[in-house]
């Protein structure tokens, strides 16, 4: 039938089948020989259930309960509609264990993205609180640089990432979660440590520096702020990496606030004031445009604002 005569026939098959609802109070009618009792087994007034059966006798065009004083009981047509109506409601019972199952089989998992400062200083925490409200959800986590968070995310690899740029990776919607702000570091032997001006911009511009690899978000920022002119010492692919070279007295590094709270505490580091230069940042959870978090992710990314 084409859809010009669908519509002549009476509509769309949701307009010319009673809904779910009716059905089963229908089943119940049969079930239990009484409007009543049906109406208190689906939840509902007994008036209720009567306008509910009246609306699917007319959609339908015939009589489906012959109601009494003994009770109500089907006509010869409720039988048939029953036995049919019985079917429908099994069928609705598998449909909705099959979506139980995959909402099972979603949230038994977690993919999480990061890049390094956030998986190393900041998801840990946030992991275990989640395990606490969720411990049978299993959680794998993929640290990398912001770029290579926005790629796993893109390729379905990911259901939830974190970055910690200037800008959201295109293809992605974010909030912003917390705040971070990049410093300046040295070895207590190193020359910087015993100044008294915080470096201007142009100096920390002409020194080579122990950087993250570009496409970090640490390295993004670092760039914004200098125009581009930060001239790398060496570049390495993690703030671990990064710190123990700058501890070991390689040189200067310029790190997450996040990542040597530690290493300052315990005089392994100074920090060095800057003049001129703009080291703060947003850190972000991210997800795929359109594609807001559900599940275990959404438990997740409200827990990065506790």
């Amino acid at each position: 039938m084409s859809e010009t005569e669908d519509r002549a026939a009476g509509g769309t098959l949701a307009h010319r089948v009673p809904d779910l609802g009716a059905l089963e109070l229908l089943l119940a009618v049969a079930r239990l020989g009484s409007l009543g009792a049906a109406a208190r087994e689906v939840g509902i007034t007994q008036p209720a259930a009567s306008s509910r059966i009246r609306s699917m006798e007319r959609q339908l065009g015939v009589a489906l309960v012959d109601r009494s004083p003994r009770g109500s009981r089907l006509t010869d047509a409720g039988a048939l509609v029953t036995d049919w109506a019985r079917r429908v409601v099994e069928a609705a019972e598998a449909f909705d264990a099959g979506a139980q199952a995959l909402r099972d089989r979603r949230d038994s998992r977690l993919r999480v993205a990061a890049s390094m400062t956030i998986a190393e200083y900041l998801l840990p925490g946030w992991l275990l609180a989640l395990r606490a409200q969720r411990p049978d959800t299993a959680v794998s986590l993929l640290a990398g640089n912001s770029a290579a968070v926005a790629e796993r995310l893109l390729a379905d690899e990911a259901d939830l990432g974190f970055v910690e740029g200037l800008s959201v990776p295109q293809g992605l919607d974010s909030t912003v979660i917390a705040h971070d702000r990049l410093i300046v570091v040295v070895a207590p032997a190193h020359p910087w440590a015993r100044r008294r001006r915080p470096l201007a911009a142009e100096e920390l511009a002409a020194t080579p520096l122990i950087l993250r690899e570009r496409g970090s978000g640490t390295r993004q920022v670092l760039d914004a702020a200098l125009g581009g002119l930060a001239r790398p010492l060496i570049e390495l692919s993690s703030t671990t990496a990064v710190k123990a070279s700058a501890v070991g007295g390689a040189g200067p590094a310029v790190l997450s606030e996040l990542a040597v709270g530690e290493e300052l505490a315990m005089r392994r580091l100074v920090s060095i004031p800057v003049d001129g230069v703009a080291l703060r940042r947003d850190l972000r959870a991210v997800w795929p445009t359109g594609h807001r978090p559900t599940g275990p992710a959404r438990e997740l990314l409200s827990l990065t604002r506790g």
